[in-house]
């Protein structure tokens, strides 16, 4: 979830959006849309999609379009929901049949993996899962922290010690909690869940089927490579997935070193039923990128 050159594009940046949702919002009961995942999902066949692989898109890639237009057009491409949305933008989302598909829950730098931010972040967390569960939505994000000099051993233990202490409840309102994976190599310097092994080796000691990971294609590719191999080899702790061109987070076209419809055909022979997320800023007319993209991973 790259944050450089966008804030130049007039949209809010991914690490302030983060935060300004984190404060929460007002209760879902009056909003009555329970039930809109499901409703979302049955939509599917009318798109004229394969619809093997589960598309959602982020909304801060597209600052520039208005919300309910946004939806229209989503919608009208066979996307099934919008990604890091909070429960104000929810009405909006119902209005199209669309899924909140990954609920934010705090920062980004500020994480699991230091005990001292345990009492916030966990806060924020629980107040998401049960927010999403009135909703009828899936899928809640959190983040392990920056390093700040902690080892990646004494942080992977926090973040399983903190991600126990939801796990309970995630479980009970069939909530699953990702953590993101995020590039330390260039846009978040110092981030510790910046591997897909460190972070499997949480979700392993957590023991829960709630607690996952995002994995985040253009930031993995960044750090590691090996994309469809990773993902065969973890696809157990996989619950959420991003998308963006590598390098530079744009489109997933032909202009950049990701075969995207190879990783698509990987994730429907592992079985993957989670969401695709669409992450990229788009260079061209957004609309159009995004139709692409949706083109290129229906496979």
């Amino acid at each position: 979830m790259g944050e450089q050159g966008h804030e130049a594009r007039g949209g809010m940046s991914r690490r302030h959006l983060l935060k300004s949702l984190a404060g929460g919002a007002a209760a879902m009961a009056a909003m009555g849309i329970t039930g809109t995942h499901a409703r979302a999902e049955e939509t599917m066949a009318g798109a004229k999609l394969k619809g093997r692989i589960k598309q959602s898109v982020s909304k801060w890639c597209f600052g520039g379009i208005a919300m309910k237009e946004f939806c229209k057009a989503c919608a009208d491409m066979g996307i099934l929901g919008i990604d890091l949305v909070g429960p104000g933008d929810w009405p909006v989302l119902k209005e199209f049949g669309l899924v909140g598909t990954c609920t934010p829950s705090g920062g980004i730098g500020k994480g699991l993996n230091r005990k001292e931010n345990h009492a916030e972040c966990l806060a924020q967390i629980r107040s998401a899962i049960e927010k999403t569960a009135e909703a009828g939505f899936p899928t809640v994000i959190c983040m392990s922290g920056n390093r700040a000099g902690l080892s990646d051993e004494e942080g992977a233990a926090n973040c399983v010690e903190g991600l126990k202490q939801i796990a309970g409840l995630a479980e009970e309102k069939k909530i699953t909690v990702v953590m993101e994976l995020l590039n330390s190599k260039r846009d978040h310097g110092d981030y510790q869940c910046d591997h897909t092994a460190w972070g499997a080796g949480v979700c392993k000691k957590v023991g829960s089927p709630r607690v996952k990971l995002l994995y985040d294609i253009y930031h993995m590719q960044i750090m590691e490579g090996d994309v469809i191999a990773t993902i065969r080899e973890n696809i157990q702790y996989i619950g959420h997935i991003h998308t963006g061109g590598v390098p530079g987070r744009n489109e997933i076209d032909d202009t950049q070193e990701l075969n995207y419809p190879a990783i698509m055909r990987a994730l429907v022979a592992a079985k993957y039923d989670g969401y695709v997320a669409h992450e990229f800023v788009p260079k061209h007319d957004p609309l159009t990128s995004l139709r692409q993209a949706v083109a290129i991973c229906d496979v």
